[in-house]
This record gives structure tokens, sequence and C-alpha cells, in this order.
């Protein structure tokens, strides 16, 4: 079984194109590694949405007659891997209410901070909630005609909410894109035609043929209708910036370009930085694919040892109906990755991978390589060892499941196997993207929360909540009913 960090969701948007809803779908398309759990697009004619959601993937949920009934020159898609509320079609994005300010939409990357204490204020004013996500919390609060006794905009709305956020909201006259004032996620801004499109990467551009503009700025507002584009800081006040960096390491596509910088040149510096802290003597640098091809390559070129692709990855894995038994013991192991003997065997071997998370998938790798014959297995990581859970949008385990939290770099060593263990180091990591290390979120290596969180919040307490509620009804409901005693 696969144990590397989920993605969490991919949003995207479009204004002033006649065929919208097909250039969303082509758009999550080019996102879909960012969430396969569900996925969904909502289109505008000016007065009237329309609205297809499904499970699964972009490809499964939509066919041409499906995408034709979407009309309207705008559109709002989501692809969805769920953080905050579990998988299942009600919490399915982008989400729709008709309100006293007319018809909106949201598509939502990112988890909220404060997401209980909204809900209770909302649902303390009678809101009914369909959903267990943070983002029908937005939804509701855009809604609401006043807030705090004052009338509602969406810079107010945009300062109740904390946490991570990119949005993507649609009206029936404007299309939107919100970043929180910290900027955890990745937003950018496009033209296709006359038109205007937002993506949570540039990748999605290329596939439909739009030109980058620039990237929507931390605390940035950014309406587009047809007087052109709007920009609204909502946050004067200097925040600091703390960008996800596990983005450059492993989320974002290696063809996205994030901040001015290519993800793929990132993570290929990111391999040599690693070659020159933890050289090792060995024959061939090997990468687990695909999360760790640019980084392999980057420490082969650095340390001038070969790189071999010994792994082939199966592209065409989905769910297999037979549980694996006693008659394919590593079917997890092999059905994803197949490993080439022949060139590992009797050879000293350096395996990259980008992350080392429970520790199981990398013990599975130095197995197979030994067993082939490897004379000599070296891990190389190109990043620093997790040992914080993400409050922010990835779903990594808490610090109990963690590798690193738990355990020595020695202790790692032995359990997987392995001749040596070594990690990219915080400040290497930093340099890789050419960034200055104060404008990252790095909580998930150091510790260091750029919003404070309650540590028991997790993905899925609106639906311990919901229970809570249903079952405190029966029980008043039973004791409405029971017989009174005289």
């Amino acid at each position: 079984m696969q144990h590397y960090p989920k993605h969490y969701c991919g949003v995207f948007g479009i204004y002033g194109h006649p065929n919208a809803a097909e250039l969303t779908y082509y758009g999550l398309y080019a996102l879909q590694h960012r969430g396969q759990e569900s996925a969904g697009i909502v289109t505008c004619d000016g007065r009237q949405f329309r609205k297809h959601v499904g499970m699964g993937l972009v490809s499964q949920i939509f066919d041409s007659d499906k995408l034709h009934a979407l009309v309207g020159s705008m559109a709002i898609g989501h692809t969805r891997y769920s953080t905050t509320g579990s998988s299942q079609l009600s919490n399915a994005q982008p989400m729709t209410v008709n309100s006293s300010k007319g018809q909106l939409a949201i598509a939502h990357n990112g988890n909220l901070t404060n997401a209980a204490e909204l809900r209770d204020a909302l649902e303390s004013k009678g809101l009914p909630f369909q959903t267990t996500v943070d983002s029908e919390i937005i939804l509701m609060l855009l809604a609401q005609p006043t807030l705090g006794g004052k009338e509602n905009n969406l810079v107010q709305t945009v300062r109740r909410i904390e946490g991570a956020y990119s949005l993507v909201i649609m009206t029936e006259q404007e299309l939107i894109g919100v970043r929180d004032p910290h900027g955890f996620r990745p937003l950018s801004i496009g033209r296709v035609g006359d038109g205007w499109v937002l993506a949570s990467e540039t990748c999605a551009f290329d596939l439909i043929h739009a030109r980058f503009v620039r990237d929507v700025e931390p605390g940035e507002i950014v309406i587009i209708n047809q007087d052109g584009l709007k920009s609204i800081q909502a946050f004067p006040e200097q925040t600091r910036r703390a960008f996800c960096i596990f983005e450059y390491v492993y989320f974002a596509r290696p063809d996205s370009t994030i901040a001015n910088r290519n993800v793929y040149e990132a993570r290929v510096e990111m391999g040599r930085q690693l070659a020159r802290e933890h050289p090792i003597n060995a024959d061939i640098v090997v990468p687990v694919p695909d999360s760790g091809n640019c980084a392999a390559l980057g420490y082969s070129e650095e340390s001038h040892i070969p790189f071999e692709m010994a792994f082939v990855r199966n592209h065409y894995v989905g769910r297999s109906f037979l549980q694996p038994s006693q008659l394919i013991r590593d079917f997890d192991v092999r059905v994803k990755l197949n490993l080439i003997g022949e060139l590992v065997k009797g050879r000293r071997v350096i395996i990259v991978d980008d992350s080392i998370v429970r520790g199981t998938t990398c013990k599975a790798r130095v197995k197979t390589l030994k067993e082939a014959g490897a004379k000599e297995v070296h891990v190389r990581v190109s990043c620093p060892p997790h040992r914080n859970p993400c409050v922010y949008g990835i779903d990594f385990p808490d610090r109990s499941k963690l590798m690193a939290a738990n355990h020595s770099l020695e202790e790692i060593c032995r359990y997987l196997n392995a001749d040596s263990l070594a990690y990219l180091s915080q400040e290497g990591m930093v340099k890789a993207t050419g960034l200055a290390g104060n404008s990252f979120c790095m909580a998930c290596y150091d510790g260091e929360y750029p919003v404070p969180y309650d540590p028991m919040v997790d993905k899925h307490i609106m639906e311990r909540r919901r229970a809570r509620v249903e079952t405190l009804s029966e029980a008043l409901v039973k004791e409405e009913l029971q017989p009174r005693l005289l």
C-alpha cells in the first residue's frame, strides 16, 4: 500500500469564453493529480447556474453530453481530495447556494483553522448545513447580508476566515479569485483569447493554450467581469508569507511554475543539493517513479553517478476486485512499480525519493532491490524528515504515524534495512527553490505553524459534530414521546 501524503484539491475558473465548460474540463484534467476523489463544474450564462459533480476521476464523471448541458461563458471547477469532511458526493465541489445576493458558487483549496468556531456561530443563527466540509462555511458567510452588525461584503467575509485558502468564486456576473494572506496555496491568473482564467497551477493553462499573466498575491482578491480585472488587497497590513514548500517538493506538477520558479528545476536542484550534502560511493542512482525522478536526476548530475530507471511504473493501476492473498504476497509492492533486476544485480544502488512518511513503502523498495541482488542500497530523501502533521490542507498523518517523529535516523535506517540513509537539510531544500526561507510554511518539518490551530480538530471533526447533534436530537425526541408520570 502506498503511503505518500495525499493531495488536497485543484481549483479552476474561466470568464468570457463560449466553451467555458469544455475548457474547465481540460483544466481539471490537468489538475487531476491534486485530487482523485471527486470533481465538478458549475457554469453560468449570466442568469442561470448549471452544475454537475460526481465521485471519481474527471474523465469518469464527464462526457460530451454532460459538458454540452453546462451552458455559459463562465465556469468554475474543482477536483478534490478530502482534507476536511469525508469522501462522499454531498461533499463534492463546487458548492452552490441561492441567496439574497443571487446565486453563488465556490471552489476551495486549503483548510480553515477556525472552521468549527465559524460553523457554531452560523448554526446558532439557524443556518442549515448540507455538508461536512469547511468550504460550505465560506459559502454561507458570503451569502449573509450582514456580518457582525455591518453590511457584509467580500472583504469582510475573507477577513473572518483563517487558515489556508485559495478560492475561486462565481456570481451571476463575476469570476473572483481569493488567496489567504499567508499565501499557503497557489493560485494563478491567465488569459485565453479575450477571456480570463484562474487555476491552482500553470500546467492547466498550457493544456488550454492560455497565457500566464501572474500569480494572485497573498491576501489579494481579483474580481473579473465585463470591465476587466480589478484587484483588492483585503489585508493591507503585512502578513508573514507562508507558501507550502511541499508544493515544490512533491505536490505540484513538474511542468508548473510557482512564484517564477519552475517546479522541475527546483526538484532537480534539490537532488544536486542532496548529493553535495550526502555523497556516497555507488554504481547507479535509481529514482522511485514518478515522485523521485527529478531529484534523482539532479543527484546523478552532481555526483556523476549514472542514472538508471530501474523501477518501471504501471500507469494503468486501478482498484483490484481481488484482495491480495498468499498467491501474490507482495502485490501492493509490485503492482505499481516493478524492478528491472538486471540493472541492480551486484551493484551499489542509491535510491532517491521525495519523502518518507510512514516508511513502509520505502522498506518494501529496499527489500525488492536486495532480493534482486543489489550489493548495497543507500536511501536518499530530497526533503527533511517529516515530524509534524499538516493542518493547512495536506493529509499528513498525526505524529504517532510519522516515522521521523518517533524514531532516530539510525532506527529508521535499520527499519528500512538500508546500508545508509540521509535527508536533505531544511536549508538545502530552501536554497534549491531560489526563494527566501521566511516566505515558506515548513511546519511539517520544523513545527513552526504560521496560523494557530486546535490539535483536536481533524478532517472528520464535522462528522463527529453532526453525529453528536443527531444523537442529542434523537434523545430529545424519545424523551418527548415518553408517557408523562403524574
